[in-house]
């Protein structure tokens, strides 16, 4: 019985977990639960996750939920490559802390203008803080390879891209970081994985309308 994946794409741990997923060859069929349609607050979903968030597992009769818990289960599981969650003890404490330390983001729900501005700023910290904390000079956070830690920044970082604000402007080493990760797990799946968000048709909803885009570029700033 192959493992069962409660996934929507729109999501940014959802995204991280199907990318691992496939990129490592772990045999899982989707389940696509679609948010805005409310999916996931259907009694059926709840049988499955009972805090009715996605992403959710089911493998046989075991359950779990939340996104890191999931990707180290699986880990685990199929014995994926050591890189992803380094058996090195000082390693594995640096993904543990940039695990530890990242804070999901809101989704793709819109910002509400009044609201924008903060939100601005508090990215700009956070982009500065991962910079000089986590990436420093390193090609990845842990080094030399790919770990859970970039796959679960990188799918976050690509949010507000899908929303009409590309943070990795003015930022190459962020740029030049992205463009591994891609490398790493290959550009046709990153692709893939983002191409619900970054199809401007289908995220009408959250698109930001172009003067809220022209005001967050004044505060973006490295």
């Amino acid at each position: 019985m192959v493992v069962e994946l409660f996934l929507d794409l729109r999501s940014q741990p959802c995204r991280a977990l199907f990318i691992f997923a496939k990129k490592n060859n772990i045999p899982f069929e989707f389940k696509d639960v679609e948010l805005l349609k409310g999916h996931h607050l259907s009694e059926e979903f709840g049988k499955v996750n009972v805090l009715k968030k996605v992403p959710a597992l089911k493998d046989g009769a075991f359950t779990l939920a939340e996104s890191i818990a999931i990707l180290l289960y699986l880990s685990r599981k199929f014995n994926t490559p050591d890189h992803w969650y380094p058996s090195d003890l000082q390693k594995r404490a640096r993904v543990d802390e940039y695990l530890s330390w990242h804070q999901p983001g809101r989704g793709g729900q819109p910002f509400s203008p009044e609201k924008l501005e903060e939100a601005v700023e508090e990215l700009n910290s956070a982009l500065k803080q991962f910079e000089e904390k986590f990436l420093q000079d390193k090609p990845f956070i842990v080094g030399n390879e790919i770990s859970l830690a970039d796959l679960v920044a990188i799918v976050e970082l690509m949010q507000p891209v899908g929303c009409g604000c590309d943070i990795f402007e003015n930022r190459p080493k962020l740029v030049e970081w992205r463009s591994r990760v891609e490398e790493a797990v290959g550009k046709e799946l990153f692709q893939q994985a983002h191409e619900i968000i970054l199809n401007v048709k289908n995220m009408s909803t959250t698109q930001l309308p172009p003067e809220l885009r022209e005001h967050v570029k004044q505060f973006l700033k490295p």
